[in-house]
């Protein structure tokens, strides 16, 4: 059987290794990017801060209608966005499966995905703990020395009334603690990293093919054969027996589409022929919404230092109980083009009720995908988002943080009220970069994926990355997305 995996981010990679182990499968994994080995640059190296420019595929995206267009970073190297990522390593709470499996998804409930979390895990603190793993490929670690922002900011909740978290990855909790990370001694620790170590790059069943892109998977009816790829300056055919399509949530369903699976009328009206009908694929865009205080940090203070991210306060929603908001400060402030001399307090809408969409030019492969995020549209969201942000302001003006900085940006007038909060929005919004949901699972005929991540209609053809969610989990997606590649991996290695 001969396996092509296109994209080695997060899915990629551990589809790859485990596909590969038995020795049975013949597998080649296809990556756009560079692949940088062992001898990584700074860049990817550094578990404190994000990658935005030296690895990236130049996206961009329209947070909402009234804001301008803002990059999206994404990563392009072996590894994907796992290798320049913030590495937080959160896993959601057990309520955002069980939703799936309500849905209809009788595989995907909190206890069956549990462990699939254990198995990848190697939690360095935590690991003889029930609901963990310690023997898992990626290790997970919380910083025992926070900098100065960050522990004014888990001395500036408890003085709102707010219990201390241990383990923000245990089951059902809620309060502030210090994150879990994919980081080991500072170094980031991707997928790459962590499931394509030397011993599995030497695996004769196992070929990497990098600075290779993928145009369009080719059908003999409705039976995958191959995938059209771009190699340098030319084209050449990779005949295949089963494709995973594991490019992300942004560029999966322009692949698909591009190869005549998606809605008829978008397919017919650029002229692609259609292989399979159907209208789910690149329909919605799931994302959270993120916006942020800046604040500017007294001198002498000694904030901006440390990870950019190092602690963070879950609140529920009081009517469900469920995860409504997530609230983290930053050591500093990262643009793609220069730091900034702030340290800010973010808010992520953890459970958003809008979604955005994405259109694509299927007559052009290298043509970015055009994506209207729709962030912070719906009342429902614009609401948590606006008392969240009323509430880092709060934060913001207890002694531990005053005693560090003043907020500079929104003005007071805008922070004090739910009402003013609403009305600033719009100009501080972006994009989290959970980017999800754009070819989902589902228990209809009429969904995109079956709960295996099979897509229907065709033969042959898988979608193993966050484009599967059929709703987002409620905090950053990279665990999720290993969890969702892992069970996938194990139940194709076992078909016929």
């Amino acid at each position: 059987m001969r396996w092509v995996i296109i994209g080695a981010g997060a899915a990629g990679c551990v589809a790859a290794e485990r596909l590969s182990r038995s020795g049975e499968h013949e597998v080649l994994l296809v990556e756009a990017g560079p692949d940088r080995g062992d001898d990584l640059p700074r860049d990817l190296r550094d578990g404190h801060r994000n990658s935005y420019k030296a690895h990236d595929w130049g996206l961009s995206h329209r947070p909402n209608p009234r804001q301008v267009v803002f990059p999206m970073p994404r990563g392009k190297v072996v590894g994907g966005s796992s290798a320049v990522n913030t590495c937080i390593a959160m896993r959601g709470e057990p309520a955002d499966f069980d939703e799936w499996g309500e849905l209809g998804l009788d595989e995907w409930s909190w206890e069956q995905c549990l462990p699939a979390f254990k198995a990848i895990e190697r939690d360095e603190d935590f690991g003889d703990h029930p609901a963990h793993g310690k023997d898992g490929p990626l290790p997970i670690t919380r910083i025992k020395r926070l900098n100065g922002w960050q522990a004014g900011f888990l001395e500036a909740c408890s003085q709102r009334g707010y219990g201390r978290v241990d383990d923000l990855n245990a089951p059902g909790v809620f309060g502030a603690g210090v994150i879990p990370r994919n980081v080991v001694h500072g170094e980031r620790i991707s997928a790459a990293s962590a499931w394509l170590t030397p011993d599995v790059r030497a695996r004769e069943n196992l070929t990497l093919v990098p600075n290779t892109m993928a145009v369009q998977l080719r059908f003999e009816g409705r039976r995958v054969t191959g995938v059209e790829v771009r190699q340098g300056a030319g084209m050449k055919l990779v005949p295949a027996d089963r494709v995973v399509c594991a490019l992300g949530a942004v560029l999966t369903p322009g692949l698909l589409q591009r190869s005549g699976i998606g809605p008829r009328a978008v397919l017919e009206d650029q002229g692609v022929a259609v292989v399979h009908d159907s209208p789910g694929v690149g329909a919605r865009l799931l994302d959270h919404a993120g916006a942020a205080m800046f604040c500017v940090p007294w001198t002498g203070a000694g904030v901006r230092e440390g990870a950019v991210i190092e602690t963070m306060l879950v609140l529920p929603d009081e009517r469900t109980g469920r995860r409504v908001v997530q609230l983290q400060p930053g050591s500093f402030l990262m643009t793609p083009y220069a730091d900034l001399p702030f340290v800010t307090l973010m808010l992520s809408n953890a459970k958003p009720k809008g979604h955005g969409t994405i259109r694509y030019d299927l007559r052009d492969f290298t043509a970015p995908p055009q994506v209207d995020s729709r962030l912070l549209v719906e009342p429902e969201d614009q609401d948590v988002a606006a008392r969240a942000l009323v509430e880092l302001f709060h934060l913001s003006q207890t002694a531990a943080l005053s005693r560090l900085g003043r907020p500079l940006l929104p003005l007071r007038r805008h922070l004090e009220t739910v009402e003013g909060a609403r009305r600033i929005l719009h100009r501080i919004s972006d994009s989290g970069y959970h980017m999800s949901g754009t070819v989902p699972m589902g228990p209809s005929p009429e969904d995109p994926l079956d709960g295996r991540g099979r897509v229907r209609g065709v033969d042959g053809v898988y979608v193993w990355d966050a484009s599967v969610f059929p709703t987002i989990p409620s905090n950053n997606i990279h665990l999720p997305v290993l969890m969702c590649a892992h069970r996938f991996a194990e139940w194709a290695a076992t078909e016929d």
